[in-house]
């Protein structure tokens, strides 16, 4: 694997199932109007939404991607709500990506990298896991506060191993959501993720556990005494250009911290530059430049040089990735 790819290991794939790909949203009402928003900002019409929108999205990133300085782009598959038990838990959950959607893509496209999302209580998780690591999986992502899953209940011990004995990374959820539905927001702590680490995962803490709305807890520094403890913890930078999460910018960029950094940028999440000039994070002429870019995945690239993340930020995933 070159270990020189400049890689955004933090971009959703969405759809409606128009494509036949099993996809859906259901957004609720506050939900709405901040999809039909990000629909126009990453270049397709509002009315995509209801059209053929599997795979218009698709062509739109895949085109981001190769017009940017971007080499490669990990897309997510986004797994249903489960309960404790295993069953599914119906009426919940905002989205669903299956796995297979992500993986036919990434067959088609060699600038897709392919990562799975499975909830641990399922009855057939084991086995789910088993598959899409024969696909080619290079990662799995999770969001415990969404998808119910308390990463530290040991009935999911034997999957966090088989993750670690494969190589595969996890990247988990951490901090503030309003994007999706929140079913038990006290898994947005990543304390709550111990149990993998143990198990030998490489755990990424996506959004380096900062707060997404003004209410919500500050998890950073608790990330922070983590990765003291465990050396197979990283986190990304993920959605920093949004008002609350650049905030704990200058911690990030600390040495013995930055270098367990990696770079996402959680399209198709707005990504604007106003938080980093107001703060001096970047200066007027990015700011600008940056806004007149219609390539997202570009602007956000270049805001977060701009911000100061180093060179080996948009590298380093390609150290963790399972090849």
């Amino acid at each position: 694997m070159n270990d020189r790819r400049l890689i955004d290991m933090h971009v959703h794939v969405v759809g409606n199932g128009s494509g036949g790909t099993g996809c859906w949203m259901r957004p609720s009402l506050l939900q709405g109007p901040m999809q039909r928003f990000m629909c126009r900002h990453i270049g397709l019409p509002v009315s995509a939404m209801k059209g053929d929108l599997d795979r218009l999205f698709a062509e739109k990133l895949l085109e981001w991607v190769k017009d940017s300085s971007l080499d490669a782009a990990v897309i997510l598959a986004h797994e249903e709500v489960y309960r404790d038990n295993g069953e599914l838990w119906e009426g919940k959950g905002t989205t669903h990506v299956p796995n297979d959607f992500v993986f036919d893509l990434a067959g088609k496209h060699p600038e897709f990298l392919p990562a799975c999302s499975i909830h641990p209580a399922r009855k057939d998780a084991l086995d789910e896991l088993q598959r899409c690591l024969d696909r080619g999986a290079v990662m799995m992502k999770c969001l415990p506060n969404c998808q119910n899953i308390d990463c530290n209940d040991k009935r999911y011990t034997k999957f966090w191993e088989k993750m670690a004995e494969a190589g595969l990374p996890l990247l988990a959820h951490t901090g503030g959501e309003h994007t999706v539905q929140v079913v038990r927001a006290d898994l947005a702590n990543p304390e709550t993720m111990t149990l993998p680490l143990e198990c030998g995962v490489k755990l990424i803490a996506a959004h380096a556990a900062t707060k997404s709305g003004v209410f919500d807890p500050q998890y950073y520094f608790k990330l922070e005494r983590l990765m003291e403890k465990f050396s197979n913890l990283y986190f990304d930078n993920s959605a920093f250009c949004t008002p609350f999460r650049s905030k704990i910018l200058k911690h990030c960029l600390k040495a013995g911290v930055v270098d367990r950094c990696l770079h996402g940028s959680d399209y198709p999440v707005p990504i604007l530059g106003h938080w980093a000039w107001l703060r001096g994070q970047a200066s007027w002429k990015t700011f600008r430049e940056g806004e007149r870019n219609p390539n997202v995945l570009e602007r956000d690239y270049l805001l977060k040089r701009a911000m100061g993340f180093p060179d080996e930020t948009f590298t380093r995933v390609n150290r963790l990735l399972r090849s």
